[in-house]
């Protein structure tokens, strides 16, 4: 419901470009072979930090802490930029049922205090819960998208949006990226393979079905909204309707119990989002805590083994960034939960161009484990590196077009992706700093887990053998 509700029609209302639904399909294809080399990476290397490990593992420690830094910001700013959707839909909501008017940023604050909460104690939300309300929004989806295709704009079903033709149009970057942050979350999969039975068979299983079903659920329903709208007015809709454009299409035919329904999935898919990217972040941190990368008290854990200082410092500064937008008054759907989730989304698919480079290197000059076939080795990460490595160019490229910044003297098509050059120049300078004052320190880099035990040996090696 996030995506669906508000991902894609933001998308919509802010790049103006119609083929949103075949991006859907398109990346979700691009992830699967991406998935291939992930996965079985997964298999060898277990750590909080799966993306900045496996890059350690593949291209070398300078490079791993560069990405860690690109993850970091890329976490934080999806986390941050969630309150932006999550603050006015929920004012909006309770507004209109209750007549209670109150600021977006209240909402967002309270939020922000429960997440910070659970997030120190390590509350989850219950699996049970999340599959409940998983398979309603599922639902709820579902049923709004036929009631969508069976009143069509104009008595006819047009297939407009999901045109293969928009593939190769010039504005499609900007869809794609679009499409990329519908999609961050899934890589989580593979940081559980030690805790299935079958890592080898049930972590790809995971990875490909959720792909499969949220990229049919993305794509289906914004062309279903699309055909009720009528592709001619779409965008238009979506300017002027913002987040409620799904729920307004269908309010003529169904009664206002679904609307509601459909309204509390699309708040408590909000924080569910929220807090997951909270604890992603938070990990990260611990990671490169634990690893002395960063300050050891972020790799310090609470006494229910959470990572209690990663969990702080990441509602610290999600805090500071909503008191910001909250006083300059910007629009948080447009200025904060698009355009930072978005780059969070950017990041993420550096990350992972990154990470797809990382698999072949790693493969290259690892022996390989019985059964692991140079398809997922080397065939499908290398596609993968090309065809993510395009999506990063033409997502570049059409950058303006994603924020929809008409005014061509903005700097923000500039400045915000160059965020990531800038996390990754200071990542890079730190982690040639710790190999010259710490070399015991940066040669556990990449190690998880494993950091504690290995730096002792490692400084002992180091007394008489040097750096190697």
């Amino acid at each position: 419901m996030t995506v669906v509700a508000g991902g894609a029609t933001t998308g919509w209302a802010v790049t103006g470009v119609l083929g949103i639904p075949i991006s859907y399909l398109a990346v979700a294809v691009v992830l699967a072979v991406f998935s291939v080399g992930y996965t079985a990476m997964s298999r060898r290397i277990v750590n909080a930090g799966a993306f900045y490990s496996y890059i350690t593992r593949g291209l070398g420690r300078i490079p791993g802490v560069a990405a860690a830094f690109v993850a970091l910001l890329s976490y934080n700013s999806m986390q941050i930029g969630l309150f932006g959707g999550f603050g006015p839909v929920l004012a909006g909501l309770v507004s209109d049922r209750l007549g209670f008017d109150a600021p977006w940023w209240l909402y967002a604050f309270v939020a922000w205090a429960v997440i910070g909460v659970l997030g120190v104690l390590r509350v989850d939300v219950n699996g049970w819960v999340l599959a409940v309300l998983l398979v309603a929004e599922i639902a709820i989806a579902l049923v709004y998208a036929a009631v969508e295709l069976a009143h069509p704009a104009g008595h006819r079903v047009t297939y407009d949006s999901l045109a293969v033709s928009w593939l190769w149009n010039s504005d499609i970057g900007a869809g794609l990226a679009v499409a990329v942050a519908g999609f961050v979350g899934f890589e989580a999969t593979a940081v559980y393979a030690e805790e299935t039975k079958d890592p080898r068979r049930t972590v790809p299983r995971a990875t490909y079905l959720a792909l499969l079903v949220i990229g049919l659920l993305y794509a289906g329903s914004s062309w279903a909204m699309s055909v009720a709208a009528g592709p001619d007015t779409i965008v238009a809709r979506a300017k002027a309707e913002s987040t409620e454009l799904m729920f307004n299409l269908v309010s003529p035919h169904l009664h206002r119990v679904w609307l509601d329904i459909g309204h509390i999935l699309f708040v408590t898919s909000l924080f569910a989002a929220l807090l997951a990217f909270h604890n992603t972040a938070a990990r990260y941190s611990f990671a490169l805590g634990r690893e002395r990368v960063l300050p050891a008290w972020l790799g310090r854990t609470g006494a229910n083994n959470a990572p209690k200082w990663g969990s702080i410092s990441q509602t610290v500064l999600a805090g500071v960034a909503l008191a910001v937008y909250a006083a300059t008054g910007l629009d948080p759907i447009v200025y904060l939960f698009f355009w930072l989730t978005v780059l969070g989304g950017l990041g993420v698919l550096i990350l992972m161009f990154a990470t797809s480079i990382a698999v072949v290197a790693f493969f290259a000059r690892e022996d390989q484990q019985a059964g692991t076939s140079i398809w997922s080795t080397t065939i499908a990460p290398t596609i993968a590196s090309l065809a993510l490595g395009s999506m990063l160019w033409l997502t570049l490229a059409k950058y303006d077009v994603l924020l929809g910044v008409a005014d061509p003297s903005s700097r923000a098509p500039v400045v915000l992706p160059s965020l990531f050059g800038v996390a990754a120049i200071a990542g890079a300078v730190w982690a040639i700093i710790i190999k010259t004052t710490r070399p015991a320190i940066y040669r556990s880099i990449g190690l998880g887990a494993t950091t504690a035990t290995a730096a002792p040996r490692i400084a002992a090696e180091l007394s008489t053998d040097g750096v190697r």
